[in-house]
């Protein structure tokens, strides 16, 4: 057999090292062969070290900078074909390289974690059913006492020859169709993705379920501003309650109708039922979740039948961003400010950042919407990056609720709420209408402590108070999840006077009870909801209209439309106010006003009540007085005086270690690496090493380097230089250390 020289694959592996590794491909395929066969975005199965691991080609070369002889040919090749197109492989080795992260890692953190383990995507197509020669067989007067079974095998034999199983569901149950299948009358099909197509196609004229709703001026001025062709990036800037959801929908039928598909982008799974439920009553057409709530099996299948166009409509948490699309025409990032779109851990991507950069490659319109803005956004609009669509009003009848200040210091408070707000509270409740009380602590209290000798329950493996949990009998870290039993008297003094100080969730929950014992009390936050269907119960409970109080964290601050939800209670409006992070104060804004938003959006106006013990705070004022829109306008100004993003860029470097003067050191350390590739100058600063807020965590101790500068690319420069000299240090194994672009939180 002729031998050739063999071709060099260069191929990603999911290691921490920030390099690819050269491959031969095999000795008896030519190298023309081997390039039309070894294609980037395929993947295969490669020798590294000890075992044999799936990689990812990136790019073949005939030459390498190691010598031919210490090569390794590859092993098998899973993919006859890449797995992503073109433009999405662009994206993530773009994404990679900007925010630092070892390309292997990057590449497989957002594949499905089955094709992560080299199998096989599932064959294109959607699941169905089809009548059995049993089930054609079947008399008129057959499955008499079975009314519903009888049903399904009239639709299958009406619909015929084979039914998509999304379309049975909508009407059947599945239990109906597991006794059909049982009985032999049907069986299982995988219906072409042609056929799906030519579905799709039948259904253009019945494309909506239900009619649009009327737009009113400002909803159809943004409609049709949205242009379907070409890269555009529009920012829908939406009071709480003025229909922002109805422009998504009305922005998405019309690319359907062009036959592409539409990505929509939501910040957390909890707000997945109620998006689904509202885009499958509009749409008559094949759709998918991608979240992390899913199996390994059913997230695979959506990310196929994304790729593959078999849904036409995407909607996902923030690793959707990376979802192959067929035929891709829109998407769409919904709560576009909220931090939840920031990978914190590993690749620490911004999926809002990274929609944009993938709409521009694919050239289709990208639209972030949001009732309050974040500051990088308004700044883009400013400087005409993005094009500023304003929804001041709410949609129908509805009006912006009245905003009330409690002021802490001269009214008594029992488990935090108020007298004034209990007696407000108490008079909705009497009115037949519902109250939600936001309160951004869960647990029964955030601290236990002795009243004899001052000790405090405080977690040995952070610097923070143990919070005390008394549904569970704990007391529990909320940053390390370590948990002890409640102590029965002080370890310290053996004092029996122990005080659970502050208030939670549970704390406010039970008081409330105690005073309204005939009214429901529904707690939203981590613990009450972590039974599956418990989200789905509040919200059945509170869409049904009955006198109730709903009672939680942030969780319930995000997009959810309660109609009869009259009065909003902020138990705590102070503690973003005087937050070390220069991002304080605008999260503070978007909370106290996305939390005020769920008052009033039906036919009754909203009351919304802030507690404060700072009536008098002026960005407090500011935000009352003139709304969130002139809110961020000051914050913007302080941020351009004080040059904080996003008028310059920013990337932190983290240590951290078991040792607090290890993670210090290293610091130092590349602080020197840093300095010696780009002096300290106006165009480029350094901060630090400095101790993270929260400096010990999970017994480690965290410290961070701070390093800003006037233009991206300059600081783009800089990381690309000292990640790997970083990386090639002796002491870089001696602590863990990452790279954070754009970083929200510090």
């Amino acid at each position: 057999m002729a031998q050739f020289e063999p071709l060099i694959i260069r191929v990603a592996v999911p290691s921490p090292l920030r390099r690819l590794f050269d491959y031969l491909s095999p000795a008896d395929i030519s190298p023309d062969q081997a390039e039309k066969a070894l294609q980037p975005g395929c993947r295969v199965t490669v020798p590294f070290g000890r075992r044999e691991v799936t990689g990812l080609i990136i790019e073949t070369s005939r030459h390498s900078e190691f010598e031919m002889s210490k090569l390794k040919p590859i092993g098998q090749l899973i993919d006859q074909e890449p797995l992503l197109p073109p433009s999405l492989f662009k994206l993530f080795i773009w994404a990679a390289n900007y925010y630092q992260q070892p390309i292997g890692d990057a590449l497989f953190t957002t594949l499905p974690v089955l094709l992560r383990k080299g199998e096989l995507p599932p064959l294109p197509g959607q699941p169905g059913w089809r009548l059995s020669t049993l089930g054609l067989g079947l008399g008129p007067d057959s499955l008499k006492q079975a009314r519903k079974q009888r049903a399904l095998v009239d639709l299958i034999s009406d619909s015929g020859p084979e039914l998509a199983e999304s379309i049975i569901l909508e009407a059947f149950s599945r239990p109906i169709i597991k006794q059909l299948g049982q009985k032999g009358l049907i069986e299982p099909v995988l219906i072409d993705a042609n056929a799906s197509e030519v579905l799709d196609q039948s259904l253009d004229e019945n494309l909506l379920k239900e009619d649009n709703l009327k737009l009113y001026s400002s909803q159809q001025t943004a409609v049709d501003a949205i242009e379907s062709h070409g890269f555009n990036s529009y920012l829908l800037d939406g009071v709480t309650g003025s229909g922002k959801t109805e422009v998504y929908l009305q922005s998405i039928e019309k690319v359907l109708r062009y036959g592409r598909q539409a990505l929509v982008l939501i910040p957390e799974i909890s707000l997945t039922p109620q998006t689904e439920q509202r885009f499958r009553d509009r749409f008559n057409v094949p759709m998918v979740t991608l979240h992390s709530g899913l199996s390994d099996k059913q997230r695979l299948k959506a990310w196929m039948d994304a790729k593959t166009g078999a849904a036409s409509i995407i909607l996902g948490t923030r690793s959707a961003v990376f979802t192959p699309l067929k035929s891709p025409g829109l998407i769409i990032l919904d709560e576009e400010h909220d931090q939840s779109y920031k990978q914190q851990e590993g690749f620490r991507y911004s999926a809002r950042d990274l929609a944009v950069i993938r709409a521009q490659q694919e050239s289709i319109p990208v639209v972030l919407g949001s009732a309050t803005p974040s500051l990088e956004s308004l700044n883009n609009c400013a400087t005409g990056r993005y094009q500023h669509l304003i929804l001041s009003t709410r949609a129908g009848d509805a009006v912006q609720p009245d905003w009330q200040m409690i002021d802490l210091k001269a009214e008594r408070a029992e488990s935090g709420i108020a007298a004034s707000t209990l007696a407000a509270i108490g008079e909705t409740i009497r009115n037949k209408q519902q109250v939600l009380v936001f309160l951004n602590r869960r647990g029964y209290a955030p601290a236990m402590l002795c009243h004899q000798c001052g000790w405090t329950a405080e977690c040995n493996q952070c610097d923070s108070r143990l919070t005390v949990h008394r549904a569970r009998s704990r007391l529990i870290c909320h940053h390390c999840d370590h948990q002890r039993r409640i102590p029965q008297q002080c370890p310290s003094c053996k004092g029996q006077q122990l005080i659970a100080a502050g208030e939670g969730t549970e704390r406010s929950e039970a008081y409330l009870q105690q005073c309204f014992p005939d009214t429901k009390i529904l707690r939203v936050d981590r613990d009450s909801t972590r039974r599956k269907g418990a989200m789905q119960e509040v919200f059945d409970a509170a869409n049904s209209g009955e006198p109730c109080i709903l009672i939680g964290t942030q969780m319930l601050a995000k997009g959810h439309h309660f109609a009869n939800v009259t009065l909003v209670a902020v138990l705590d409006a102070d503690s973003g106010l005087f937050s070390p992070d220069f991002r304080g104060h605008e999260r503070t804004g978007q909370l106290l006003t996305q939390v005020a938003g769920r008052s009033g959006r039906g036919t009754i106006r909203g009351r919304v009540f802030i507690q404060t013990h700072q009536p008098d705070h002026p960005l407090l004022e500011l935000l009352m007085a003139q709304g969130y829109g002139h809110f961020a306008t000051q914050l913007l100004a302080q941020r351009q005086l004080s040059q904080m993003p996003p008028f310059r860029h920013m990337a932190v470097i983290r240590a951290e270690s078991e040792r607090a003067n290890e993670a210090e050191s290293f610091l130092r350390l590349v602080r020197q690496l840093a300095e010696s590739i780009s002096p300290p100058s106006p165009r480029l600063g350094y901060l630090g090493p400095l101790p993270a807020m929260l400096e010990k965590r999970a017994g480690r101790f965290r410290y961070l380097l701070q390093i800003d500068a006037d233009q991206r690319p300059a600081l783009q420069a800089l990381l690309t230089q000292l990640a790997p000299q970083i990386e090639n240090h002796k002491d870089a194994r001696r602590v863990r250390w990452s790279i954070d672009v754009d970083p929200q939180e510090l």
